[in-house]
Parts: C-alpha cells; structure tokens; sequence
C-alpha cells in the first residue's frame, strides 16, 4: 500500500521466500527488490547474491531490510551484492526515500545515519582473497582514483567529491564511473565494500563515519 501510493512506484510483485524472490524478479522485471534478510527457502542473501550474479537481472538493485541495524548478516547482504539496507523500523517517508535512492544508484551511501551503519556493518573483518586480489585490483586506479574512491566510501555524492578535490562535477562523475569498470562494481555501494575490505580506508579512519 505504501509502494502503490507513492507517485512513479508500483509493486510488480511480491513473494514469502528467497527463492520465490528470485523467481518473481526474473518474471516481474522489476527495477528493484526490497528484500528481507531472515526469510525461509533461501534466506535474503542467498536470493540476493542470485540476483546480482544473474545477468540477465543486471539492472536490478536489492534494498535489504533487517530487523536491527547491528544484524550480523547486514555485511554479507552487502557483499552478495546488495544496494543498500534499512532497518525495519524505517519512517514510511524515509523508506520511500530510499527506495527512489538505491534506484539511483548511490542513495544509502549519502553521509548520516545510514552511512554509519554501513560502516559499523563493514568493521566485520573481511576474508581476505587468497591471491591478493583485492589490493591487485586498487593497482589499476590512479592516485586521483585512489582518492575518489576514498571519498565515495565515506559518504560523499558526486558533487561533493568534486568540491573536496576542486573537479568539475562531470570530472567527478567520470572518475567514479571509470573506477566501477576497473573494479567491475554495480554500484557505490560495492565500491564502499572494496574500499573497506582492501584496506584502502577503516571505520574511524580518515574522516570515515
């Protein structure tokens, strides 16, 4: 009722299992999932991590709820490929919002409560890739990449990486995209976890929440 009622948002779809989930995601074509973490037959990562390996779901972005923001599982929601997450005590406003956000690609990463609980989620230490893979990848930026992506993990949209770094804001916007190819990212929010997780920046750190 509440997605229905919002002007440019309609429910394609809905389902009581992950694996219903997936199925209603690749029949429905929705733009995106709002998925719950605890769900029987295929709990919401396994059913995200799907969706995000899926190509042919590439476009569709998963917003993952939880019941508290300290859910151990809230991490590797993230790192299957969620967009972003919301406690389930959201305002309905504020749930909205986040939906239109996380359809724009960088909503839940904008600098407040959410963005510290992104962080609080990531101090979990990350398994780190058996070759080196992570830190390899970070190779391939340039130092101003470096720096962007920096900046990207602690919350700042384009604009205002472009005013910290004195760049255009289309300069910016470029750097960010160029930095998802090289990392292969599909979205802020997965270059927020590689940021963390190759060391490149830590809770607490740098002006980090």
């Amino acid at each position: 009722m509440l997605v229905d009622s919002a002007p440019g948002m309609t429910v394609v779809g809905e389902a009581g299992t992950g694996r219903e989930a997936v199925e209603r995601a690749r029949s429905c074509r929705a733009d995106l999932v709002v998925m719950d973490i605890r769900m029987p037959d295929l709990d919401g990562i396994e059913a995200t991590r799907r969706i995000a390996a899926d190509d042919d779901l590439a476009g569709v972005r998963v917003l993952v709820l939880t019941t508290y923001d300290t859910d151990e599982h809230v991490v590797e929601a993230l790192r299957a490929g969620a967009s972003g997450f919301l406690v389930k005590d959201t305002r309905p406003a504020d749930l909205l919002d986040g939906i239109r956000t996380v359809a724009a690609g960088d909503a839940l990463l904008s600098p407040g409560p959410t963005a510290r609980l992104i962080a609080r989620a990531l101090r979990a230490p990350a398994v780190p890739a058996a070759d080196g893979a992570l830190p390899a990848a970070l190779d391939r930026l340039s130092g101003r990449e470096r720096q962007v992506l920096a900046l990207v993990a602690r919350g700042l949209n384009n604009a205002e990486i472009a005013a910290a770094l004195s760049l255009s804001p289309l300069t910016a916007k470029t750097h960010v995209s160029r930095i998802m190819g090289k990392l292969a990212a599909r979205d802020r929010a997965q270059l927020v976890i590689l940021a963390y997780e190759s060391g490149l920046i830590t809770p607490g750190a740098n002006g980090a929440p």
